[in-house]
């Protein structure tokens, strides 16, 4: 570890950490969850869920994903479905981009790698929206490979329990942690153990350090938890509009006017409610989630590849502004 991230810490001795993997499993088996994700090994459904998983609360994601799987069983399917039916079919998890990172990354696989998911940390990497994370849970749930990992949940359980609540280490330190603390033999059940785990007792405020198998040998029990940051305004704010914006044409396939879009969206009662809708129309179809036409003189906004039956829904307003 880096000296800043290590001082006068090191990693627990060996048997500390026999004693670490005996207790976590063992109450990891008693207390698992039963997931949707858990019972399948198939890499595609097991990429749908940790792409849905990232930052959306598993509560939400559960009817999400098994909804999302009927309508889209296969990779295939995926990747062969117009752009638009994906965004609208990822209603109610917000973070739209992950949407169509999924859907590039199914077109990927299916058209470069015969719909053959890779089987090296390298190469998935590569997919669209697929990073170290991600690329080492597809390895681990689906292939078994001893691959370590972490997201949040699992390096703050790394970090209290082997270096003690004063310790920030880098992203190299967690990497040489994760891989030190990785039981190869057991590496699946540690994974899903280490993520329970830190999603529901060893949690970032008020930690639940009496229910926590690994109390006796933490070297973080009984601290109080980190102080949540004040985070950003979300009504009112450039993610709350864009969403509303995606909600907006979830519902009219034969897409909107930016006028009817704009009465649509506009929110009168949400301190800073005047919105530039042009600039986040136009940001929306940088990152793929929209397209704009323009038709008749008016600019029209869809989802990717939607083109409803009926003429698209226009305001009775003033003259839009531009795109450009």
């Amino acid at each position: 570890m880096s000296q800043e991230g290590r001082g006068k810490r090191d990693f627990a001795r060996i048997d500390d950490l026999q004693a670490v993997h005996g207790r976590l499993l063992t109450w990891y088996a008693a207390n698992a969850r039963d997931l949707p994700w858990r019972r399948t090994r198939d890499p595609y459904r097991i990429l749908v869920s940790e792409v849905m998983l990232q930052q959306t609360q598993v509560e939400r994601v559960v009817p999400a994903y098994e909804a999302f799987l009927a309508r889209f069983p296969t990779i295939e399917h995926l990747a062969a479905a117009p752009l638009g039916e994906v965004i609208a079919a990822w209603g109610g998890l917000g973070y739209n981009r992950r949407a169509v990172y999924l859907w590039r990354a199914a077109c990927e696989i299916v058209e470069r790698h015969r719909g053959v998911f890779p089987r090296d940390r390298r190469h998935l990497e590569q997919l669209p929206g697929v990073g170290r994370y991600t690329a080492g849970a597809v390895l681990c749930f689906a292939f078994a490979e001893p691959v370590a990992f972490w997201d949040t949940n699992i390096a703050r359980v790394l970090t209290r329990v082997f270096l003690g609540p004063d310790c920030r280490p880098s992203r190299r330190d967690l990497d040489a942690l994760a891989a030190w603390a990785l039981p190869h033999d057991r590496a699946y059940e540690w994974n899903q153990a280490l993520m329970e785990l830190g999603a529901r007792v060893c949690v970032n405020r008020r930690p639940r350090c009496e229910q926590c198998p690994l109390r006796a040998v933490c070297r973080s029990a009984g601290m109080t938890g980190s102080v949540r940051r004040r985070s950003e305004r979300f009504a009112g704010s450039r993610r709350y509009y864009r969403g509303r914006i995606v909600a907006a044409l979830r519902a009219r396939p034969q897409g909107l006017s930016l006028g009817a879009l704009r009465e649509l969206v506009h929110d009168a009662g949400v301190a800073g409610g005047t919105i530039a809708l042009e600039e986040l129309v136009a940001g929306l179809a940088r990152d793929g989630l929209v397209e704009v036409h323009e038709e008749r003189g008016e600019y029209i906004v869809r989802l990717p590849g939607q083109r409803g039956e009926s003429a698209p829904e226009r305001s009775s307003g003033s003259a839009e502004g531009s795109l450009a």
